[in-house]
């Protein structure tokens, strides 16, 4: 039988509909392996570099993938033994895992009041939570530099940890602030009337049904006093309090030593940290999302 007029248009725009859903895809394939590629192609050249030696460097500087010969990982076993890193790793860990921890305790208890309870000044106190989080720490560097300097605290970790608890707790709170709306304030009443405190609320009910949001605050908080690197320029001075960053840093400033040694060095700040957030991404998904649609 002919096919009707109808039918055959019928037919074109499925047919044209198809074709667009495959250049949708192509496209989407196409713009994915750029982005992986821009992003990866650096960090796989640091890390072939690290495990090159100095001779074959000098020799191949723009090979991208290392002879079997070539492969040496003495350059690790340097800037972890021979040039402090091994306590610059410990410094980092230890400002990051406190920043952490007095993030999320300030943070958890912060929100929830800005949440549930009633009090004069929570709505434009909510408002301003955000507000320190707008100035770029280049305006703030200077005058806490100075202020730290004549208190004779700047050259201190727990400085460092102070100032990255300032520079954190701001969107903590905001997106705890989120997570908490979308919770059923019923739960809590429940808990309140089995007798519990407000603060056995929120550890009990509150907490446990925020663990994602609690985990995708505590991984930026994490990455942030990881990899910060101003603030511990300018408030560090003495080399045993240097953090991951700072020790980079002063590495590369070093011109009587190899580059593998400094491209090792930022393996060693890069590595933990990518690990981490691999891991936790979807913690950390969730809680950037959190709040954004209400049961």
């Amino acid at each position: 039988m002919p096919v009707s007029g109808r039918g055959r248009k019928k037919g074109t725009m499925v047919n044209r509909e198809r074709m667009e859903i495959i250049l949708i895809r192509v496209l989407r394939v196409c713009g994915l392996t750029a982005f992986v590629i821009g992003v990866g192609f650096p960090f796989y050249w640091m890390a072939a570099a690290s495990f090159r030696s100095l001779d074959a460097i000098l020799m191949e500087p723009g090979a991208l993938i290392p002879a079997p010969g070539q492969v040496d990982a003495g350059a690790y076993r340097q800037v972890l033994f021979e040039h402090g890193f091994t306590a610059y790793i410990g410094n980092s860990f230890y400002v990051a895992a406190l920043t952490v921890i007095l993030a999320l305790s300030l943070a958890t208890v912060g929100a929830y009041a800005a949440t549930r309870l009633r009090f004069r000044g929570r709505g434009p106190m909510s408002t301003a939570i955000l507000v320190i989080y707008m100035f770029p720490a280049i305006v703030l560097v200077i005058p806490l530099y100075v202020a730290f300097s004549r208190m004779g605290l700047r050259d201190s970790v727990h400085v460092l940890i102070l100032v990255y608890l300032a520079q954190t707790l701001p969107v903590a709170l905001y997106m705890l602030r989120s997570h908490f709306q979308g919770l059923p304030p019923e739960i809590e009443y429940a808990g309140l009337v089995d007798g519990c405190s407000r603060l056995g609320v929120v550890w009990r009910i509150v907490v446990p049904l925020s663990a994602p949001a609690l985990a995708g605050v505590a991984l930026y908080t994490f990455m942030i006093a990881w990899n910060e690197f101003l603030f511990a320029f300018m408030f560090l001075d003495s080399p045993e309090k240097f953090t991951l960053s700072r020790g980079v840093y002063q590495l590369a400033g070093s011109v009587h030593l190899s580059k593998q040694l400094v491209m090792a060095a930022s393996v060693l700040v890069t590595v933990p940290v990518l690990a981490i957030f691999l891991f936790f991404e979807r913690y950390l998904t969730r809680g950037l999302t959190a709040g954004a649609i209400k049961g």
